[in-house]
């Protein structure tokens, strides 16, 4: 498939509009299936096994974005034809990825005693193959993201985690503990390979051409660093925690840091198809296509999030207690302030991808390595002050007050116009308040009951928050749209 050059903007946004919806469907059955197995597997394992698998998980993550070197990535965004790159690319991933699985083979046990988990390294070796598959598809999946086809990406997920979900269970009922979790990833990996590869139908050959392959590392290399400086940053706490406090407050640390990235594994992953692709897009038009897209979309993201920050703050007692059980509640205390840092993380996420649409992909490696200056001294006086809730303080604190800073410094310096969203913010933050007050009050007449409290002050409290930032405008907009589809399916 050939790209067309100079693409109307009106067209992005409409490609671009169609990749969300299909992206977030996707990720929505996917994640509400993660969901269930998740429940599925608190019953069966004990928090220790959660926190070995956290260990793991905090390896295969970083693993997962410098596999390729950032050449995906670089694939979305390629001013060209993307045949002309194609050989080269897939060589340069299947180099990378081998070498990298190889390190991570023999460092294994350090990796797992630094995090305080010598048991952990057999299970961090098969949760990182995971790497060897995804090298195999890593430039197929780039082509569907670049081309829109996050539709195509849906379907291959969802097909692989129709097979990770029972394979997990499987191995949980037969006593296998933390091993359920990575050998039903890997299976469900490749998978969802295989129909990747289907899909995309792209001539699979190795080659390589020199030139090719400094422009691919030359936006990769920088691109790759920023994104797993991200991903480090994400997992560091587990790495702390699990060092200070051992496997069992890990579990719980873990628990509350899943229920916190509902959101972003929602609406973040079914964005995150999209942006770089589009972004890209529209600065391959002029800086001012580029800053209209990103001051349309930010408010549109921090209204469908804050309001579930909230619900979840407020209500993280009642909500981990009625989903997971009395046993896990301990996890409750450290949501609240994760709520927080889920926020930022969303938007955070969003510079990046930014970023990497504008090419600015050295900017996202100073970002990360200033947040981590902050957040890595943070955590680690958080955990020793006041353990599993220190850590989720001094994790939301340093993105607060570093890392949201300086992704906006970042943004602007890009060439993006910020000082038009900083207005569209105000009724989502008032919303917010609004919100928490209803929430917080309704959840004081319910306290005994967490079902009840979770339907009565969550539903209140959003439906508090709609009142005030949902205009008469857009509500006879949205009424309009449904009273024109309903009848004609009636008919």
């Amino acid at each position: 498939m050939e790209d067309q050059p100079g693409p109307d903007i009106s067209d992005i946004g409409r490609q671009a509009g169609r990749g969300v919806v299909w992206s977030f469907l996707g990720t929505l059955v996917t994640r509400a299936g993660s969901f269930i197995l998740g429940l599925v597997l608190a019953r069966l394992l004990a928090p220790a096994d959660f926190g070995t698998y956290a260990v793991a998980l905090a390896a295969t993550q970083f693993v997962m974005v410098v596999k390729d070197v950032g050449v995906q990535s670089a694939i979305v965004q390629w001013r060209g034809r993307l045949e002309d790159i194609v050989p080269t690319a897939t060589t340069v991933t299947m180099v990378s990825a081998v070498g990298l699985y190889a390190l991570f083979w023999v460092g294994a046990p350090y990796f797992a005693l630094l995090a305080g988990s010598a048991e952990a390294a057999p299970v961090v070796r098969i949760l990182t193959a995971v790497i060897l598959v995804e090298a195999v598809t890593a430039v197929r999946s780039a082509a569907l993201l670049r081309w829109f086809r996050t539709g195509a990406n849906a379907k291959a997920i969802l097909a692989g985690f129709l097979v990770n979900a029972p394979v997990a269970i499987a191995l949980a009922m037969t006593g296998q503990g933390p091993y359920s979790f990575a050998w039903g990833q890997l299976a469900g990996a490749v998978v969802t390979g295989v129909f990747m590869l289907h899909y995309a139908r792209l001539p699979f050959r190795f080659a390589f051409d020199r030139a090719i392959a400094a422009k691919l590392l030359r936006f990769g290399i920088p691109s790759a660093a920023g994104i797993a400086l991200e991903i480090t940053l994400l997992n560091v706490g587990y790495i702390i925690v699990g060092h200070i406090m051992g496997n069992t407050w890990l579990g719980f640390y873990l628990m509350a840091f899943n229920v916190s990235s509902w959101v972003p594994g929602m609406i973040g992953s079914a964005i995150r198809m999209v942006s770089i692709a589009g972004f890209s897009r529209l600065a391959e038009r002029d800086e001012e296509s580029l800053s209209l897209g990103v001051q349309k979309s930010v408010p549109l993201l921090v209204s469908m999030v804050l309001p579930l920050a909230v619900f979840m703050g407020v209500l993280a007692h009642p909500l981990i207690i009625f989903i997971y059980g009395q046993e896990w509640e301990q996890a409750a205390g450290v949501l609240r302030f994760l709520a927080v840092l889920m926020v930022v993380r969303m938007l955070t996420s969003f510079a990046l991808d930014i970023l990497n649409g504008q090419g600015a992909t050295r900017s996202t490696v100073w970002m990360n390595l200033g947040h981590a200056a902050a957040m890595v001294p943070a955590v680690i006086v958080g955990t020793n002050l006041d353990g599993i809730r220190g850590a989720a303080i001094g994790q939301a604190a340093a993105a607060v007050l570093v890392a949201l800073p300086l992704a906006m410094l970042a943004v602007h310096r890009a060439g993006v116009r910020l000082a038009p969203v900083l207005p569209a913010l105000g009724r989502p933050a008032v919303g917010a308040v609004v919100s928490a007050a209803v929430a917080l009050g309704l959840s004081t007449l319910t306290h005994s009951i967490p079902f009840v409290q979770l339907v009565v002050a969550g539903g209140g409290g959003l439906l508090a928050y709609a009142l005030v930032v949902v205009t008469r405008d857009q509500f006879i907009f949205v009424s309009d749209r449904l009273g024109r589809l309903l009848p004609a399916r009636a008919r």
